[in-house]
């Protein structure tokens, strides 16, 4: 089954389609809301329902840093409800269509509150829309480590997986390659700087996020083009956390028990391929798989069409058999 990645182009996800067009073409309904979080922060969700057929589990998207529910990630939520699953997706606050912290864009000093934001719409959403269906989550970068943390977060409650019935990890964001990293001795005053000037944006990074992201050309405009993709440096406070987010991960990769599979490009600079590794080995989960694809780049959906298919088909063969019970 093509990803829809195949119909979009480098001004539109939806290539010459309305979004309605779109979604009538792949036989999904398509809804959106804002919620209202626990610090008054309105934050847009949205979720897509195969038309027909039955209802093989749900799956809670996790999007990554400067990313969004609404544009290549969107191709990919309805790529998973096309072959049957109810997939939901909630932008972090300063991301996408929610309200930015104080106005800052992209600006994420603590995820802690950001994880409670997922919790709690992933678990009202569970309830409303998919109750007794098997549920998963799907991440992204950043999303990666965030999931982890919502598992890790569940766990203390005694559910086992985090009340989840398996992850599937896209690049994500377990540790950063000292190729991203900012340079020294920067990196080692982030404290300082994002204790003082936590707002403060010239952090500087090796390379766009984008340009090291999406090998094809075209899906690399198509990133740059969404209105809602932030562009310029991360905050001091937020490349703090970011940094801070991936030693705790790292601490903690013992704990995690969840069935996962994990989806890495073997040319990642953004997310090291060896922390995907490390964490594959030492994570405590019976049932794991790591598939790290030669030569390809952070962003799997930005790569040739035939790349595209051949790890979303891998991450759909592995999510409808833990769906339909056959692992």
């Amino acid at each position: 089954m093509a990803h829809p990645i195949a119909e979009a182009n480098e001004k539109s996800p939806f290539g010459s389609l309305s979004p309605d067009e779109f979604y009538a073409k792949h036989s999904v309904s398509h809804s959106s809301e804002y919620i209202t979080n626990s610090r008054g922060m309105k934050l847009f969700t949205q979720w897509w329902t195969p038309l027909h057929g039955e209802k093989l589990g749900l799956i809670c998207v996790v999007h990554g840093y400067t990313g969004e529910s609404s544009w290549t990630v969107q191709l990919t939520s309805i790529h998973f409800a096309k072959a049957g699953f109810i997939v939901c997706a909630i932008d972090h606050q300063g991301h996408g269509y929610s309200d930015a912290l104080d106005g800052y864009v992209a600006h994420i000093p603590d995820i802690g509150p950001v994880v409670d934001d997922c919790i709690s719409f992933f678990d009202a959403f569970r309830e409303r829309h998919a109750p007794g269906l098997k549920a998963f989550m799907y991440a992204e970068s950043l999303g990666g480590a965030i999931a982890l943390l919502i598992t890790l977060r569940k766990k203390r409650v005694g559910k086992s997986g985090g009340g989840f019935d398996g992850l599937v990890l896209n690049g994500a964001m377990c540790g950063i390659s000292q190729k991203f990293k900012p340079p020294w001795p920067l990196e080692h005053l982030l404290g300082l700087a994002a204790t003082v000037l936590p707002t403060w944006r010239v952090v500087p990074t090796r390379g766009s996020i984008p340009d090291v992201s999406f090998k094809v050309e075209w899906k690399r405009k198509l990133a740059i083009a969404s209105p809602k993709r932030y562009m310029g440096k991360p905050r001091a406070a937020t490349a703090y956390e970011l940094m801070r987010i991936c030693r705790e991960v790292q601490g903690r990769f013992e704990e995690v028990d969840i069935p996962l599979l994990i989806i890495h490009g073997g040319d990642d600079v953004v997310c090291d391929p060896a922390c995907v590794e490390e964490f594959h080995q030492r994570a405590s989960s019976k049932d794991k798989t790591l598939k790290i694809y030669p030569g390809m780049w952070h962003q799997l959906v930005g790569e040739p069409e035939e790349n595209v298919e051949l790890v979303f088909g891998d991450a759909l063969d592995w999510l409808k058999s833990r769906a339909l019970g056959s692992k």
